[in-house]
């Protein structure tokens, strides 16, 4: 992202108490950007960890964290016409695909009228460029891997993924009717440290340390593309600096869902390889210095078999090219883990 000016508005940042959230504001802070970072520090998760995230932010210099729900209408209006951001990056949002399935309207409300919020914030306020989170949960049940941001996803298998399917929709309509430019990214699976607690490489690393079983759904048969924090960073603080713009060859009659006549697009954000997860469990294994005891499992709703991102399009965008091999980001994992909860 290029340097800053004293003209240039702060970066209005939501879900900064988050995973990735936390790493791209550690990022924007370092390369000389004010950041106003908004979260709503629920107890999805351990809400320690994410006031401990909060805590290696706060004091530093061009750092500011505003404690609000985004969807509350009201407030975030209030908001955006307080920081008057001109780069806004939304990250917050209700996450996970199994606690859909018991909390729909949890996703109704951050994922669909929290971004309906963001997205007035940002029309009213003619910001430069909105980028926000989608997920690769968007693919669903396809099997054609690797997965191609041309290729239709109309059939999500969750009501997680129907969120973030409406949110590229719900951008869609104001790139067209407003002009503001956004860019959506399918996020793959991302790991490092500090992340989630609900997702795998977290829930494996505490059962094996605590020598308990750890469950491996689809009898092990499962493939992630998982994709180090540090590269999926890089990729959003690219993406910011350059605001989506109208596709010149975008033919109405054979509509490609990536891109449109508006200053819309979408991008896949992963790392280009579809990894078995025994080889993530059996690294593991290795880093921990353990053996996991595996309780196989069928596939479990709302859940896919395989995912494999295909980066080109946004490697010819921004030069993105991830390029920390899982070998080397499982080990990060687990220093942190350790030097973390001590153990």
């Amino acid at each position: 992202m290029s340097q800053p000016t004293p003209e240039q508005p702060p970066v209005l940042l939501t879900g900064v108490a988050g995973f990735i959230g936390y790493h791209v504001a550690e990022r924007l802070l370092a390369e000389g950007r004010e950041v106003v970072g908004v979260d709503i520090v629920n107890d999805y998760y351990d809400p320690a960890l994410k006031w401990a995230r909060l805590a290696r932010l706060e004091g530093r210099p061009g750092f500011r964290f505003v404690r609000a729900d985004i969807a509350d209408t009201a407030v975030m209006a209030a908001l955006f016409e307080e920081v008057r951001p001109q780069i806004v990056i939304h990250l917050a949002a209700q996450a996970g695909v199994r606690y859909s399935l018991t909390n729909p309207h949890a996703y109704i409300q951050a994922n669909l009228a929290g971004f309906a919020n963001i997205l007035e914030g940002s029309r009213h306020q003619k910001v430069r460029h909105l980028v926000y989170a989608s997920s690769s949960s968007v693919y669903g049940n396809h099997t054609n891997l690797p997965f191609s941001e041309h290729q239709g996803v109309d059939h999500p298998v969750s009501l997680y993924a129907a969120t973030k399917k409406a949110n590229e929709l719900m951008a869609h309509s104001y790139s067209h009717i407003f002009r503001l430019p956004t860019t959506g990214l399918r996020f793959f699976t991302v790991y490092g440290p500090w992340g989630r607690p609900d997702m795998a490489l977290f829930l494996f690393t505490r059962a094996i340390l605590a020598g308990e079983p750890i469950d491996v759904f689809n009898h092990g048969g499962m493939q992630r593309d998982f994709t180090y924090v540090d590269d999926i960073v890089t990729g959003v603080v690219r993406v910011a600096d350059v605001p989506a713009a109208p596709n010149p060859g975008f033919d109405p009659a054979h509509a490609d869902p990536a891109s449109s006549s508006a200053p819309f697009r979408v991008f896949n954000i992963g790392n280009r390889r579809s990894e078995p997860l025994l080889k993530l469990i059996g690294l593991l294994e290795e880093a921990l210095g353990k053996p996991a005891i595996r309780n196989l499992l069928p596939m479990q709703p709302g859940d896919v078999p395989a995912t494999c991102a295909d980066v080109t399009d946004l490697g010819d965008a921004v030069g993105f090219r991830p390029d920390t091999p899982i070998e080397v980001g499982v080990r990060r994992f687990v220093a942190w883990y350790r030097g973390y909860y001590n153990v």
